[in-house]
């Protein structure tokens, strides 16, 4: 079968299974009381049903099933393991609240099938920051960072109604594109089965009667997968980036900027935290989505496409940049952005920690000028 046949039956086929499937999910959720209950924290305002999450991880298991003639090297039975041991965990945190520890010691062992795939090994950065050979050993540790980084800041995400989904979808439209330019059809298809669970998805998460969250059972396991295609693609082969839009030594930076949102939004709140003095896990409402909903007064809605759109329009950019320039004029554009959006969410942010740390920063400041005024007289 041809590949658009099989794409537009994968996606058909997901879409439904998860559209007819998560009402049943919200029946059991209501029906034995596994509601999410508000607190302080929350976005949301009365209980609502989660582990949506719970669709995501069938519909993928069916998914890898009926694309086993594409996956020619035998790359999935490294997905199915991982994909188990974060459904089980978020479950059990959606329904009795895990510590982060132990679900982190959860994401190690599911990240460790996938670094064990041969397919996976990034033996090359390709000349990106005069990088070429990585020994295995190093790549190890690299892979594992990563994709824990990624899973974590994807589950991070996941504070206000569509926004997860929104970026998700985004993130995997990408994937699609470039793992169909680079001739991974078997990835460029999962990433379609996984796009049709959340735009299934983003209709009930949107939804006024019919509301459930994907709960951390769900931004697991997208987590997971994303964090897995971004893998794939910089394990890619040489060959295979001749079709693709930009040079070969800006992969890394491709992919960071394809994952900007969670990534930097992940490296914001845990710097916040850790200047306040508590733990970067540490609950609160200093995230990227928070401030527009809390400061900005945008609906759920609003905020979720924002953010969504900046991601594809910031992604295509940096691919367009990528395409002509080297590695320097890249990473200046990323660390331009980057500074650009810190502080205009730094001057938006008006919870009271945050003013707390502007009166003691302008205290320093201050204090600065004075002993320079000093020494001039």
């Amino acid at each position: 079968m041809y590949f658009l046949e099989t794409a537009i039956l994968l996606f058909v086929g997901s879409f439904l299974l998860t559209y007819f499937t998560i009402p049943k999910i919200i029946g059991v959720v209501e029906h034995k009381k596994l509601m999410d209950n508000p607190n302080e924290r929350s976005s949301h305002k009365k209980v609502t049903p989660t582990l949506g999450g719970v669709a995501f991880f069938y519909c993928l298991i069916f998914a890898i099933f009926f694309l086993k003639d594409r996956d020619l090297h035998n790359e999935a039975i490294y997905l199915i393991p991982g994909l188990t041991i974060l459904f089980i965990v978020g479950l059990k945190d959606d329904l009795v609240v895990l510590s982060p520890l132990t679900k982190l010691a959860a994401q190690v062992m599911a990240v460790s099938f996938v670094l064990a795939s041969d397919s996976f090994v990034i033996t090359s950065l390709h000349g990106f920051l005069n990088i070429n050979e990585i020994p295995y050993f190093l790549y190890l540790l690299i892979g594992g960072f990563l994709m824990i980084t990624i899973i974590n800041a994807y589950n991070l995400i996941d504070g206000i109604d569509g926004l997860a989904a929104m970026v998700g979808i985004v993130i995997l439209i990408l994937y699609t594109t470039i793992f169909y330019m680079s001739n991974e059809y078997f990835y460029a298809l999962l990433c379609i089965a996984l796009n049709a669970c959340l735009i299934a998805f983003l209709g009930y998460n949107l939804s006024s009667t019919r509301k459930i969250f994907m709960g951390d059972t769900g931004s697991l396991i997208v987590g997971f997968m994303i964090a897995m295609f971004t893998l794939k693609f910089l394990a890619l082969k040489p060959t295979s980036y001749k079709q693709l839009p930009f040079l070969l030594e800006n992969a890394p930076l491709v992919a960071i900027g394809i994952l900007i949102v969670p990534l930097f939004d992940t490296a914001r709140v845990f710097t916040l935290r850790v200047v306040s003095r508590r733990g970067p896990f540490s609950p609160d409402r200093n995230h990227t989505h928070h401030i527009l909903v809390d400061y900005l007064n945008l609906s759920h809605q609003q905020a979720s496409f924002i953010i969504a759109s900046f991601n594809f329009i910031f992604v295509v950019l940096l691919i367009v940049l990528g395409s002509t320039s080297n590695n320097l004029w890249m990473i200046i554009a990323l660390v331009v952005t980057v500074v650009l959006l810190a502080y205009l969410f730094y001057r938006l942010d008006y919870s009271f920690a945050n003013l707390k740390r502007k009166l003691f920063l302008k205290k320093k400041v201050e204090g600065f000028r004075g002993k320079l005024k000093k020494k001039d007289e």
